[in-house]
């Protein structure tokens, strides 16, 4: 099960971030440097997101001083193939052309992420490189954890500016309230995912006597 509820996660987060790019009212400071290195250097934006992962797994392995997490390769490849794919099927689906459709499918966008974020991350498998950085500076900074996301954003920001990403709106609503939105959406997704996963333990546990009971 929790591996359904960290792959769910995963598609659900991309969904989110193909919505904020397609809302160009621009997007996280992250994927406007992943857009920007797809627009103006090549590749998909899914590709850049695997390749600025492995960076990170290097930087992580740095701050916490032990061996790369390679595992989170995995995640970010298929983050990666969420995004393209997504991408390719809001192209035509999503086309928002007046000021609040595009406010509208950010702000959806933006709420689908944290949701998708938050339900992948309480599985403990293997965070996107990204949310394992977000993580180890909450924990090194002893901060909350929108303050450590908003820090990071800060960074992605200045790389995505020089690499010409979709910086406008859009970016700014997401550096002020993706990380409070994101810890206030996390409360609520690990009470739920720890039900869940508790009443479908003790379902199993049932089942079990029924079977060696017979």
């Amino acid at each position: 099960m929790k591996y359904v509820l960290f792959v769910a996660g995963i598609l659900i987060l991309t969904l989110g971030i193909s919505l904020t790019i397609q809302s160009e009212l621009g997007t996280s400071p992250f994927d406007a440097l992943l857009v920007g290195l797809s627009q103006h250097v090549g590749l998909s934006v899914g590709s850049w997101e695997v390749i600025i992962a492995l960076l990170l797994i290097g930087c992580n392995s740095l701050l916490k001083l032990q061996k790369p997490e390679y595992l989170g390769l995995v995640t970010a490849f298929i983050t990666g193939v969420g995004i393209d794919l997504w991408l390719y099927v809001s192209e035509s689906l999503v086309t928002p052309e007046v000021w609040y459709s595009k406010l509208m499918t950010f702000v959806i966008g933006l709420a689908i992420i944290s949701i998708g974020t938050a339900i992948y991350l309480q599985t403990n498998f293997a965070p996107i490189p990204i949310d394992r950085l977000t993580l180890i500076l909450h924990e090194l900074t002893r901060t909350p954890l929108f303050v450590s996301r908003t820090l990071i954003y800060l960074v992605f920001l200045i790389l995505a500016f020089l690499v010409g990403g979709p910086i406008g709106l859009g970016t700014l609503l997401t550096v002020c309230f993706a990380g409070l939105l994101l810890q206030f959406i996390m409360a609520y997704t690990k009470r739920i995912i720890d039900r869940l996963l508790t009443d479908m333990d003790i379902s199993s546990r049932t089942e079990r006597e029924k079977e060696h009971s017979v």
